[in-house]
């Protein structure tokens, strides 16, 4: 009887639903970028607002994420306090490089931020907005070089809409991926490029002190905050929003993912990450539950399309 009072009570204990204890996330890239931003603002926000009592960052950079995708499918099964940080890139990335993983085998939990492209070239530079940019695109497109984020993801899919936007062949676009924004930031800075483009964020700071000069946003309209015209504005017709993501440990129960949903909730809705937001200029794109996994079908689907267009997945 007593064996089956243990049994019993053990039982119960592992089928509670996770609770707001230690969280592990994972940015599947190197320190400085979106992700990593992201993965470090949500550790913020989860301790500072007590929703967990301890948060910890691993980085496991390559491939446009889907390395560190492989290893948290493969390792993290069924461990509910695993958590990964994804997004738009890692859905083009997952489609050029043919990954043997993909979303489908993760527990996606919210779509978080949103944040729009910025083309950016060193204050040096003979380029002084759009109209220059494209100048040199047509006159030599593989001589302009365009520093960004991993192959296939959201900077390589702007840097080729905005080359066919313009009447160049979007395959003969010169596009360098970096693993990370610090690394790219730094190829960007020592002029060893034409043009950076990634995330506002990712390039704010230096915006800021003057080191770089922002000549377009991917935004349909001017940004409040944001000194920089549009794509649209430079005579360019594209606009494109990325977006970032929380997801699960494949093969968590359903209370398991009720459970880190509702923290994921608490922590979007916390001053601590609204600040955040503000500070960052990301935008508030949170989409949780059925919602978001319809989304993300489409996102995946219409990312195939585009991808195909500029001729980076046959």
């Amino acid at each position: 009887m007593r064996h089956f009072l243990i049994a019993s009570l053990l039982g119960g204990l592992l089928a509670l639903p996770a609770h707001a204890a230690d969280y592990k996330i994972m940015a599947p890239a190197a320190p400085g970028g979106g992700w990593d931003q992201t993965a470090r603002t949500m550790q913020t926000a989860l301790q500072d607002e007590k929703i967990s009592s301890n948060v910890q960052v691993t980085n496991v950079p390559g491939a446009g994420g889907t390395i560190g995708l492989a290893q948290f499918v493969n390792q993290a099964k069924g461990d509910p306090s695993q958590l990964i940080v994804g997004g738009y890139v890692m859905v083009g990335a997952i489609l050029t490089n043919a990954s043997p993983v993909s979303l489908d085998q993760v527990t996606p939990i919210a779509r978080l931020t949103g944040e729009y492209e910025a083309v950016v070239v060193p204050a040096a530079s003979d380029i002084k907005d759009m109209a220059g940019l494209v100048e040199k695109l047509k006159a030599d497109p593989g001589a302009v070089s365009w520093a960004g984020g991993s192959a296939g993801g959201t900077d390589h899919i702007t840097a080729g809409l905005i080359a066919k936007a313009v009447g160049v062949d979007p395959t003969k676009i010169n596009y360098i991926a970096f693993s990370g924004g610090g690394e790219a930031l730094a190829a960007i800075l020592g002029g060893q490029v034409t043009v950076g483009i990634s995330g506002y964020g990712e390039f704010e700071s230096q915006i800021k002190a003057g080191e770089l000069r922002i000549i377009g946003i991917s935004s349909d309209e001017k940004i409040e905050g944001i000194d920089a015209p549009t794509f649209k504005e430079g005579g360019v017709d594209v606009s494109i929003q990325n977006w970032r993501m929380v997801a699960a440990a494949p093969d968590i129960t359903d209370e398991q993912k009720a459970a880190i949903t509702a923290d994921i909730d608490k922590m979007v809705t916390s001053k601590t990450w609204q600040d955040a937001l503000a500070a960052k200029g990301w935008a508030n794109t949170y989409l949780a539950g059925d919602e978001f996994k319809a989304q993300l079908a489409k996102d995946i689907e219409s990312t195939s399309a585009i991808l195909k267009e500029i001729g980076l997945v046959k």
